[in-house]
């Protein structure tokens, strides 16, 4: 079935629909992963978000349940060059088409991925529509940009406190849209995982008397969670805190930095960041739409991007707080920095 993209700039790209086949509205971004699909579409930080990757051929090895970030996907549209009906993996359980339909995205193929990323790379990031209906821009144009996302976290984070058993340190995890293998890789060191859902109370998290907290990834502009940033507040000199991403970034609205929109965000496995203690450059997956543009005080900077030079990580000079902006998990993406989860330990009580 023929398809449509259609920007809030007026820019209209056509193609062939997939998966689910009903209108979807969201923010369109790019990924430049050559592989990895499945974790992106089931990392919740792109939940409201309509992905394009950049790789042209999608879907040539299925989908396989045992990747998934989540327990389903969160994106609003899957954007590709050319989808691969027929899939050529051992592992692979089901087409990406039918995974999609079953859970109600649509795709859109055919179109010119290249130059939407160039568009967005130069016009930045922008709302858009996935269509099936013969549409025009002046049709829908008021719709797309009445497009919000500011409520993604509440709609990501876990709905109730829960527990995985360990034998390590008690790690306590605030959830604003945490990925597995970020889990797992707390779970490899024997830790006792308490995760909280974003909306707990610093008292509440307290309560368990944490060896360390933990904040989380996940979606949306930092500066609309204020409840959450007065949480976190609370919680500052109580206890040892690290976080990773919007954890990054909540951390440094909450003692007292500054966050900024990027024109077109880092989306992808292939971003070199500096390690300002080792001057080792390593190659980082990374998934955000913000950065810390002011650092807090008593903050010193510990990591940053090679490409434009932003603040990928921090630390406290008195308190024991830490954080990074990339994601040392992977899923996708090179498992060269899963060293940072070492480097969170080590802040513990």
């Amino acid at each position: 079935m023929k398809g449509k993209l259609i920007l809030e700039n007026g820019h209209i790209f056509e193609g062939e629909a997939f998966g689910y086949l009903e209108d979807s509205i969201g923010e369109v971004v790019f990924n430049t992963g050559m592989t990895g699909y499945e974790e992106i579409l089931t990392d919740p930080s792109y939940y409201g978000q309509i992905v394009v990757m950049t790789y042209p051929l999608i879907g040539n090895y299925g989908i396989n349940l045992n990747d998934m970030e989540s327990s389903k996907p969160t994106v609003k549209g899957f954007i590709v060059r050319e989808n691969c009906h027929k899939s050529s993996n051992f592992r692979s359980e089901l087409e990406l088409e039918d995974y999609l339909k079953l859970n109600k995205i649509i795709g859109i193929s055919g179109i010119d991925t290249r130059a939407l990323t160039r568009l967005l790379r130069n016009s930045g990031t922008m709302k858009g529509i996935i269509t099936v209906e013969n549409l025009s821009f002046s049709a829908v144009k008021d719709e797309i940009r009445c497009f919000s996302n500011k409520n993604a976290v509440s709609e990501v984070t876990s709905k109730n406190v829960y527990s995985i058993n360990g034998t390590g340190k008690h790690v306590a995890i605030l959830d604003f849209g945490i990925k597995n293998s970020i889990i797992k890789s707390f779970a490899d060191r024997k830790c006792k995982i308490t995760v909280f859902p974003s909306f707990t109370p610093a008292k509440d998290v307290l309560k368990v008397n944490p060896d360390l907290i933990f904040l989380s990834n996940g979606p949306g502009d930092p500066c609309d969670l204020k409840h959450e940033i007065e949480n976190i507040k609370q919680l500052i000199g109580k206890k040892p805190i690290v976080g990773i991403c919007l954890g990054h970034q909540l951390l440094a609205l909450a003692l007292g930095g500054e966050t900024s929109k990027l024109k077109f965000g880092h989306r992808g496995c292939n971003h070199p960041v500096k390690n300002l203690d080792t001057n080792r450059v390593y190659i980082t997956s990374q998934n955000h739409g913000y950065y810390v543009n002011k650092l807090p005080q008593d903050m010193e900077i510990t990591h940053v991007s090679v490409n434009d030079n932003t603040v990928e990580g921090m630390r406290h000079k008195k308190l024991p707080i830490f954080s990074i902006q990339f994601h040392p998990e992977a899923g996708p993406g090179p498992a060269d920095n899963n060293y940072i989860f070492d480097e969170f330990m080590k802040y513990s009580l």
